[in-house]
């Protein structure tokens, strides 16, 4: 299904916009991120494309969700379910951990915290 150009920049043009918007909690604006992204083909379902797409426009305060980082909340002993609404939950957890960490003397964004989940994660 092809889209007009000018549909799939007013979509990409949304999530831009609301990912990058820091007057609005990390997790409301991924979830309204992923919701204008819903509307293109190919990102109806599943997170992973979608939030490499958002971690792209807002690379400092966006995080890629993808099943390593799924089993490594687990083996944190943190729940994310696959309802509607799961980047944005997913995003507030990654604040969550970064409200938490220690102090290291370096200044971790999401992306960060991404990337050590995936580790985490595994195979």
């Amino acid at each position: 299904m092809a889209l007009p150009d000018t549909q799939v920049r007013a979509a990409t043009g949304k999530a831009w916009e609301a990912v990058r918007d820091t007057s609005r909690p990390r997790a409301l604006a991924a979830q309204a991120g992923r919701a204008a992204l819903a509307t293109l083909p190919g990102f109806h379902k599943g997170d992973a494309l979608a939030s490499a797409v958002l971690t792209a426009a807002a690379p400092l305060r966006m995080a890629v969700y993808d099943s390593r980082a799924q089993r490594a909340l687990e083996t944190l002993g943190l729940t994310l379910t696959d309802d509607s609404g799961r980047y944005g939950r997913y995003m507030g957890l990654i604040d969550d951990l970064l409200t938490r960490r220690q102090s290291s003397g370096h200044e971790w964004t999401a992306r960060d915290v991404d990337i050590a989940l995936f580790w985490i994660g595994g195979a």
